[in-house]
């Protein structure tokens, strides 16, 4: 996931092997060694003249896969201007894409108390929804969706997050909404399909399908995706009732002093 929460990223996982930038190294030259080399390699080159400039590099590096690198022009960027909320947001997202939570956490907390509050919120849910923590994540991406209303890839990461939990009913909402907010977007129609396929509406599944041209390998993503929806929603139900007959117990006077 770019999960930034597999948010139903199928074709951005189909196409992935194809765009990755980065390889380990043999000889156990790790994460670290390779990061410190390329941080070396930023400093010694030439900078943009301001720090705008400077930043919208280091999101055009991401945009590209080349997370490692871009961290090495974050340190390079922080070292020179120092940090601010558009750096720290670069960071955590480079950090959550080369496999470090923990540490991507950090830096998408330290966003909750600045004007980039959303795209905390945002990247925590994507960590909670790539650990497989779905409820944990739909609950991040709504305090999302309530900060910045009309961002078409928070609404389309909640619904997916709420149809990964089995709550359908609560997935259609956000997602007709990333809909019609970004029309062209492949992610939010890929979320659209697995909608149709949760609610029962698989021949209008496949004709979206049809229309957007998926191909077959995100077409076997989709339904292997739908299959964990729909295991989700037996259990979301289940335990909807379960809730629900606990609440009754305690409604009805003396059922439970008398059983």
């Amino acid at each position: 996931m770019r999960y930034r929460l597999r948010t139903l990223c199928v074709l951005a996982l189909a196409l992935s092997c194809g765009a990755c930038a980065f390889k380990e190294s043999g000889y156990g030259a790790g994460a670290q060694a390779e990061r410190a080399a390329a941080r070396a390699t930023a400093e010694k080159a030439p900078q943009p003249d301001t720090p705008g400039m400077y930043l919208a590099l280091i999101d055009r590096m991401q945009r590209q896969g080349l997370y490692y690198a871009s961290l090495a022009h974050i340190d390079a960027y922080e070292k020179q201007y120092g940090a601010t909320p558009d750096s720290t947001l670069l960071r955590a997202q480079a950090l959550r894409e080369t496999g470090q939570p923990s540490a991507s956490a950090q830096a998408y907390r330290a966003l909750l108390t600045t004007p980039l509050a959303a795209s905390g919120r945002h990247g925590l849910g994507l960590l909670a929804g790539a650990r497989g923590d779905f409820g944990e994540a739909a609950r991040e991406l709504a305090q999302a969706a309530q900060l910045a209303p009309t961002d078409a890839a928070t609404l389309s990461d909640l619904g997916y997050a709420r149809l990964r939990e089995g709550d359908i009913a609560g997935a259609r909402v956000p997602l007709m909404q990333a809909a019609e907010l970004d029309a062209h977007s492949a992610r939010i129609q890929s979320n659209i399909v697995l909608l149709l396929l949760a609610q029962g509406h698989a021949k209008e599944a496949r004709a979206l399908m049809d229309e957007q041209q998926f191909a077959p390998a995100v077409r076997a993503a989709v339904h292997d995706d739908a299959k964990k929806v729909a295991a989700a929603a037996r259990a979301y139900k289940a335990g909807s009732v379960s809730l629900r007959d606990s609440w009754e117990a305690m409604a009805i006077p003396g059922r439970l002093t008398n059983e």
